[in-house]
């Protein structure tokens, strides 16, 4: 699995769907929060196991960040 799964609707990575923490897949219960940089998007969610994580894609690299908040 990659760091990410996502909805893609019109664009790529239009809604998260699922990450991978720490060799857990985590499924996204909630997205709280959400945005646009100029490297790419941004999501504040919630996982089904109440965990908060900011996931962050660059459209430069081709890569997502994951990081626990």
């Amino acid at each position: 699995m990659d760091l990410v799964e996502c909805h893609s609707g019109f664009t790529y990575a239009d809604q998260p769907t699922a990450c991978l923490w720490q060799g857990q897949r985590l499924l996204v219960a909630e997205i709280q929060a959400e945005g646009r940089t100029p490297q790419g998007r941004w999501f504040r969610v919630i996982t089904m196991d109440r965990q908060v994580f900011m996931l962050s894609y660059s459209e430069e690299t081709d890569g997502w960040q994951i990081q626990q908040v």
